[in-house]
């Protein structure tokens, strides 16, 4: 369980620092913005000053290079002029389609008459123009900067984690096969000699019930053992009979759980139901769910385990009545290192996922679950070999 903690923490990690650095970015830029819309409004203003003193012949003692090139130099900052009457008198800057004709300048007057308050200058005593203007595509681009960089970082972000995610995961992977190899490998050696030792008594005592039972002990260690050397491996699919595979899952594990533990079975078909299978892992998968559902039925409780099909697929259905599963779960418990138990590694069902999915191109997640009522596993396959 605390490797998946530590897990979900760095992603939590990572989506504050993507965060608290978007939220920078977007007040700086703020700040940026507001400074230059304030110096674009005294560039308007300035315009129009130049613009009323003209316009009002006031040029005594000014420097006329010096209006003009406050009017010849806005050449960033749309602006219109309109007359107490409404008309446009004046117009610059404006992104518009040559040539300009009055019905377009008065759409973009509605576009920009409320972006900012007009500024308002005489040209006479009985008269006022008015000046709206809107931002420079400068301010325009700053204004969407902000947003294009956290959506830069937030992209940078998910790649960084993506691959590093999948990184871990091949080196996890490299580690899971390694280790399943190495175990039937070491586990290779004894049970060949257990095996020699059992027929060797099996000459001497061949009614011997215990000879019988370590035959079956043995049988079953190598199962084992065959089961780790094929993870890391293609998985060889043949088609097999899944009630029979039941079948034999069911009546093995009766001889080894407390009596109190129930096994229902049933198929949808009357008729034997044959799928794409390892024969060996698929026994594995449907072991470890039942082992789970003991555990969380404490020993005492139901198992069922139901068949059913549709067009291309078929459904294997495990249910028991457990302690269930918190919804929020769902998926969590498939995760390597998940374990609610004291003692173990949290790998069962990481292993069932890996062998449904990756070997079986099948899926495996929980259909139904509520707390203290039970659990229902469901398992996908397909009908036929591709």
């Amino acid at each position: 369980m605390n490797l998946y903690f530590k897990k979900r923490w760095w992603k939590i990690f990572l989506l504050s620092g993507a965060i608290i650095i978007g939220s920078i970015s977007i007040i700086v830029t703020n700040v940026i913005v507001d400074g230059i819309e304030k110096e674009e409004r005294k560039k308007v203003e300035m315009w129009a000053e130049a613009t009323r003193m003209i316009t009002q012949n006031d040029l005594s003692g000014v420097n006329l290079t010096f209006i003009y090139e406050i009017i010849q130099k806005n050449e960033s900052i749309p602006l219109i002029v309109i007359n107490q009457d409404g008309k446009i008198t004046a117009h610059r800057n404006l992104q518009l389609e040559e040539p300009i004709i009055d019905e377009n300048l008065y759409k973009h007057l509605e576009k920009i008459r409320n972006q900012y308050p007009p500024i308002e200058y005489k040209v006479s005593e009985t008269e006022t123009h008015k000046v709206y203007y809107s931002d420079s595509a400068l301010l325009i681009q700053l204004r969407y900067f902000p947003l294009i960089q956290v959506a830069v970082i937030f992209v940078f972000i998910i790649i960084a984690y993506l691959a590093f995610d999948s990184s871990r995961r091949a080196e996890q992977n490299q580690v899971w096969v390694g280790m399943a190899k190495e175990t039937a490998h070491q586990l290779g050696t004894p049970i060949s000699s257990l095996m020699a030792w059992v027929e060797l008594i099996k000459l001497q005592e061949p009614e011997s019930e215990i000879v019988k039972e370590l035959d079956k002990d043995t049988t079953r260690l190598q199962k084992i053992a065959d089961r780790f050397s094929k993870i890391g491996s293609t998985p060889r699919l043949e088609m097999e009979n899944l009630d029979d595979l039941i079948t034999n899952v069911v009546d093995y594990l009766k001889t080894r759980v407390s009596d109190k533990i129930e096994f229902k079975t049933h198929s949808f078909s009357p008729n034997p139901v044959f799928a794409p299978l390892n024969l060996s892992l698929f026994e594995w998968v449907i072991e470890n769910i039942c082992k789970n559902a003991i555990d969380a039925m404490n020993g005492d409780g139901q198992i069922s385990l139901e068949v059913s099909s549709s067009n291309d697929h078929y459904f294997l259905d495990i249910t028991d009545n457990g302690k269930g599963i918190a919804k929020s779960k769902f998926k969590t418990i498939f995760k390597p290192g998940y374990t609610t138990k004291k003692r173990g590694w949290g790998l069962g069902l990481s292993l069932v996922k890996r062998i449904v999915e990756n070997y079986h191109s099948g899926k495996i997640f929980v259909k139904w679950s509520e707390l203290n009522k039970g659990t229902t596993f469901r398992i996908v396959l397909k009908k036929k070999l591709l």
